[in-house]
């Protein structure tokens, strides 16, 4: 178990504060989830805009998720030094930057657009669960109502994620996909404008702590941290559920391309499929979650999830591929909420800088699983083929959970 942590610095909680803050984190969620999730819907347009294979295709998730693992490790040096105010600020005006230049040229103007926006997201998704979870704890509740909470942000997170599905399929129908990404970086930099001066936490440091004591006693604590198996479970799961995650939601749109002309009129639209089950999931989860044990949600949303991936795969119809996305969302809707949550109750303060691994992993994780997935289908000439991954994935997250730590 981690040693004793500093307890912060703080002012005494002031509600009117803490709700402007909960406001200004889901409104921040929501195009964090339309920048997430860009690639699903946008990969079989790139795809022929820019005459890729499937791997050069699945090296466009590899630099947004190793730029946002960059952006999580710069995080956690903002969160301990500076606080949330920097991180939040930096983030979106980043998102803006990439989602204004994402398709206005080649592909290489193209990734560095996906670059940019990765690097802003490895600032926002942390900074965001991570003061959700933090002002929930303020009040004293317990893990399940801080699950709660993490679980109404990342459902503006999914409206996000369908909002941005829907409006790719549409405005690439009517030739204004330009408009609708100068329209997103629009926002988020009016949101970064008015979120300036919002009363975000101190960092993370307590009065009359040196830098000397504070480095011995981190050193201190991931000794202690590395001897428990809860630190490499929580790791696992922070690679491997955003992993499989993101290669589900992010292929699908391919994968049903390549199942006919009707597949093929359906390709950019098949992913809000999966993230609304996701989003209905996390609305429910709310108060669902103070009826069932997490444990129970855990075991129960990763069995649900790898039927639901093999349904998707093996499915004889679209209709059938279609039920198999919309199990899977529904599934997958609480579980990295639950996670958030149960790590933030597990760890408490010491979450601001352990969270920075796990958000890293949270990046490594959605950066090699859907790049693995189109190495395989490269190699082999099956799609199918490479989303045994995550279906792999998400099997093995059923199995961790079976055991109680």
């Amino acid at each position: 178990m981690a040693s004793p942590q500093p307890e912060l610095s703080q002012p005494e909680s002031q509600p009117t504060s803490n709700r402007k803050l909960v406001l200004a984190g889901q409104i921040a969620f929501f195009p964090t989830g339309i920048l997430t999730t860009l690639l699903g819907p946008m990969l079989p347009i790139l795809i022929v805009r820019w005459a890729l294979n499937d791997t050069q295709a699945g090296n466009l998730f590899l630099v947004q998720f190793l730029a946002s693992l960059v952006g999580v490790q710069f995080t956690g040096v903002l969160l301990a030094r500076w606080g949330y105010r920097p991180a939040f600020l930096l983030g979106l005006l980043l998102m803006a930057s990439g989602a204004a230049t994402i398709y206005m040229g080649s592909l290489w103007l193209g990734l560095a657009a996906v670059a940019a926006y990765g690097f802003g997201l490895g600032l926002i998704i942390p900074s965001d669960n991570l003061l959700i979870a933090e002002i929930a704890s303020g009040t004293g509740s317990g893990v399940t109502s801080r699950a709660g909470a993490v679980s109404l942000l990342n459902f503006f997170w999914g409206v996000g994620a369908v909002f941005c599905s829907l409006m790719v399929a549409w405005t690439a129908a009517h030739q204004l996909l330009p408009f609708f990404f100068g329209a997103v970086a629009l926002f988020l930099v009016l949101l970064a404008f008015a979120m300036r001066n919002l009363p975000f936490p101190p960092a993370a440091t307590s009065a009359g702590s040196s830098a000397s004591s504070a480095t011995t006693s981190s050193a201190h604590t991931w000794r202690e941290l590395t001897k428990s198996p809860a630190i490499w479970l929580f790791a696992a799961v922070f690679f491997l559920y955003p992993g499989a995650e993101t290669a589900v939601g992010g292929w699908i749109g391919s994968y049903v391309s390549r199942l006919g002309s009707r597949g093929e009129s359906l390709a950019s639209i098949m992913p809000a499929f999966f993230w609304s089950a996701l989003t209905v999931g996390r609305a429910l989860g709310t108060a669902f979650l103070h009826h069932v044990s997490e444990r129970r949600v855990l075991r129960a949303g990763y069995a649900a999830g790898a039927a639901g991936i093999g349904l998707m795969l093996w499915a004889p119809s679209l209709a059938g591929v279609i039920a198999g996305a919309l199990i899977t969302g529904l599934s997958f809707a609480t579980l990295y909420p639950i996670t958030v949550a149960r790590f933030s109750h597990h760890f408490g303060v010491a979450a601001r800088s352990i969270g920075a691994v796990m958000f890293s992993l949270a990046a490594v994780g959605p950066a090699f699983i859907p790049w693995m997935v189109g190495v395989i289908s490269h190699s082999t000439g099956s799609l199918r083929a490479g989303l045994l991954l995550p279906l792999g994935a998400t099997a093995i997250l059923f199995l961790i959970h079976l055991f109680e730590w």
